[in-house]
């Protein structure tokens, strides 16, 4: 406990970050340095129904208070003070997705994520009418698919937003997104940081001629960039946040943003040519252009940072899920053997088998595939390990594979922005649950993207300390001052880096691998055809 944290913590001089990712929510509450002083979070996991991916609404707001009292738990014990009240409080949350409303505030249909890649029709057809690419999981592709299908509660649309922009309006009343979150549901015009006007004229045309009478600029939620006003916390809203009443009704919110956001913010990522690579369920680089790319690529969506400055992203929906759940079979055949193990000491020591192994793999290849793959051209994902007979198959060359293959689809996005659009990057930093391991997965993404990473020693809490840092932002900042100068001169100024420089041996072996790899990519569409996830064990 110290004075200072204290006094900030009772004084209201703190601002709270929430993030809803994929498998976690996590709360994190900051100082006036910035710096975390309190951590709660709450595990959660999406759930395949009917073939869609999707989360609960009760299960969104059972994680935040669980989250908000674990966070306070937290202040007590490392404070010895009640947390009564913050100074700011900001919601970040899974991009894209689809969640619409009628006017009774009730959804309409499940929540489909980010997840889900059943919406290659729309995405065709807006992404030549538009001119623009729009990948499968943004909102208007989910909607423009719910029309071609012709499904029944259009309608009763009476608005469309995402997760966090749900979290958000329930909190305030307000119906506001980011600008950086709102760049996920539809195309935003650089000149003006609205959503494009020529592009919702034309999705109203689209939509008439399939049959539906809608505007879509009138679904859509307001948007507002970083350190604009977006609505207080209600008293309706503190109490379904925090029903213990610790947080107070007229607490202020910034706008609220996704999580490729906040990881920019998160690794001060947001100024022309620097990037970040986030790692965990998806993996996706965010890359802050200096002018417009040449050209339209299926591999690259058109987004902003939180600010509204254009960004390149390369967005691969399998990211560290596949190497968790076989880090999960060798703790279970640990355990079997009779030694009880953590789950750090056996990613640890997997991933230091992995440096141990041969640079190219060995001859092995995976493919991390649990859901659709867009990059690749896959709706459907199956997990798959393959190996030639001659192949090397021992801990090190199985585990640096499976690392590889983490990175390979974002390779395959990088190469189209770095070779064929000369986009050049000062720094790229990386953070996430990938890069917990000190060195390693830091190591093989450097020579997968030929470039610098670094990892700094802030980020670890990730994008719920980022969002914190845009609350923060909306309430301190001096008139007129940037974000990008907000995070240089306020809160980077004594981070610690350790950065990693490409290998020549790691990048000409990763060079061998994504060879192989793509070379195989149709064995991966074979398993999506011919195995269907209803299968278990022998039954036909």
């Amino acid at each position: 406990m110290t004075t200072d944290a204290v006094a900030a913590i009772t004084g209201g001089r703190t601002a709270l970050g929430i993030e809803l990712g994929s498998t976690r929510i996590k709360a994190v509450l900051v100082g006036p340095d910035h710096a975390p002083l309190a951590v709660g979070s709450s595990d959660w996991e999406n759930q395949l129904v009917d073939r869609v991916w999707t989360y609960s609404l009760d299960a969104v707001w059972a994680g935040l208070q669980e989250s908000v009292a674990a966070l306070a738990d937290d202040v007590r014990r490392r404070h010895g003070v009640e947390l009564a009240g913050v100074g700011a409080l900001g919601v970040s949350a899974m991009m894209h997705g689809y969640l619409a409303f009628d006017a009774d505030g009730e959804l309409l249909t499940p929540f489909r994520t980010w997840r889900n890649t059943n919406t290659g029709r729309a995405t065709e057809r807006l992404s030549a009418e538009f001119g623009v690419n729009i990948p499968h999981r943004w909102s208007v592709a989910h909607l423009y698919q719910a029309i071609l299908d012709g499904e029944e509660h259009l309608g009763r649309i009476d608005h469309l937003t995402t997760l966090a922009g749900y979290v958000h309006w329930q909190l305030t009343g307000q119906q506001v997104l980011g600008i950086g979150d709102a760049s996920g549901m539809f195309p935003i015009d650089d000149s003006t940081r609205r959503y494009d006007t020529a592009m919702l004229a034309r999705f109203d045309e689209l939509a008439a001629e399939a049959g539906a009478e809608l505007t879509l600029g009138e679904l859509l939620p307001a948007i507002a960039s970083a350190g604009e006003p977006a609505g207080t916390l209600t008293e309706a809203g503190a109490a379904r946040l925090d029903p213990a009443g610790r947080l107070h009704p007229g607490t202020p919110l910034c706008p609220p943003e996704g999580d490729a956001g906040t990881g920019m913010v998160a690794t001060n990522s947001v100024a022309p040519r620097t990037g970040n690579v986030s790692a965990g369920t998806s993996i996706f680089a965010m890359v802050v252009l200096e002018k417009e790319l040449a050209q339209v690529h299926r591999e690259l969506d058109l987004v902003t940072t939180p600010a509204g400055d254009p960004v390149a992203m390369v967005h691969c929906n399998n990211g560290a899920s596949e190497l968790e759940a076989w880090a999960g079979l060798f703790a279970e055949f640990a355990r079997a053997l009779g030694s009880e193990v953590g789950a750090s000491e056996v990613f640890e020591t997997l991933f230091a088998a992995a440096v141990r192994g041969p640079a190219d793999g060995g001859g092995l290849l995976a493919y991390n595939y649990l859901s659709g793959e867009p990059i690749t051209g896959l709706e459907e994902g199956r997990p798959l390990f393959l190996r030639a007979p001659d192949s090397r198959l021992d801990l090190g060359s199985f585990m640096r594979t499976h690392l590889y293959a983490s990175l390979a689809t974002l390779r395959i996005g990088m190469d189209v922005l770095q070779k064929a659009e000369g986009v050049r990057l000062d720094r790229m930093f990386a953070h996430g649950g990938l890069f917990k391991t000190e060195g390693v997965a830091q190591r093989f993404l450097a020579a997968a993207i030929d470039t610098p990473v670094s990892v700094g020693d802030v980020a670890g809490e990730g994008g719920a300390w980022g969002i914190a840092v845009l609350a923060a932002f909306s309430t301190r900042r001096s008139p007129g001052q940037t974000l990008a100068d907000y995070l240089d001169t306020e809160v980077f100024t004594a981070t610690s880096l350790q950065t990693a420089d490409p290998d020549p041996d790691d990048v000409a072996g990763f060079d061998a691998f994504m060879r192989r790899y793509v070379a195989a990519l149709p064995v991966e569409r074979a398993a999506v055809e011919h195995v269907s996830p209803a299968q278990r064990g022998g039954d036909a």
